[in-house]
């Protein structure tokens, strides 16, 4: 059963700025309660009972924030980027190589907020035995998409705003800890590392999809954060 799971959360967000301006993204409030809040009452829904919390900008911010509400009851770990600049590549080796011993664990970013149900991630995961099963989403698309035949003909639209012959990644991944000495020192853990995976094409990379009643939104923009409130409060209502 896997226990741990890792939070990357020293980006600034230049985007929500300036609501950035004296807080990492993760402590933007969202429905009354930072997106932080919202993650660890998810995983720990799911068992996960201790957090590393990669950490950068604003650190001091996070590190009160959870003080003051006793770490949740979770065990806490903080990693800090030994080099500047090194990317999620980075954060995650060295919190991977830090602070977990576990053989398998939850990787994710600080931004994403979810009610997929991580159990059927964490179960997919122990069957098949990859290095890293991967959250999808359908893509959510605020156009509508042009069904063309032969580069002529218009034979259908596509309405709504989620496609789900168009999965993209949540951000929310189990790893294999065989994963960390195949991650580079810098750079984007998904260029870098899950692209190489995927051309292996030998089981090191698998998927599981939402079902068609859970729901994703990543907060990168203010827009964002309207329709993470509108989704958890419908949850609340529900």
């Amino acid at each position: 059963m896997i226990k741990t799971a890792i939070i990357i959360a020293g980006g600034e967000s230049t985007r929500l700025k300036p609501l950035t301006d004296d807080k990492p993204k993760t402590m933007i409030k969202v429905a009354g309660k930072p997106i932080l809040n919202w993650i660890i009452s998810w995983l720990k829904k799911y068992g996960i009972n201790h957090l590393v919390l990669a950490v950068g900008y604003k650190k001091e911010k996070i590190i009160t924030f959870m003080e003051e509400n006793k770490n949740f009851g979770m065990s806490v770990d903080y990693s800090e980027d030994r080099i500047n600049n090194g990317g999620t590549a980075h954060a995650f080796k060295n919190a991977i190589e830090t602070y977990v011993n576990d053989d398998n664990f939850i990787g994710m970013n600080s931004d994403e907020i979810t009610d997929m149900d991580l159990s059927r991630l964490i179960d997919k995961h122990e069957k098949h035995k990859p290095l890293v099963t991967m959250g999808l989403s359908p893509f959510y698309c605020r156009f509508s998409v042009v069904k063309l035949e032969e580069n002529v003909n218009i034979t259908n639209f596509e309405y709504g705003e989620k496609l789900w012959s168009v999965p993209v990644s949540m951000g929310v991944y189990a790893f294999n800890k065989e994963v960390a000495g195949l991650i580079p020192e810098t750079g984007s853990i998904e260029d870098q590392l899950f692209t190489s995976l995927a051309k292996q094409r030998k089981g090191k990379i698998i998927g599981d999809m939402l079902n068609q009643n859970e729901t994703w939104v990543s907060v990168n923009t203010q827009k964002d954060i309207k329709e993470a409130e509108a989704f958890l409060n419908k949850v609340k209502t529900d």
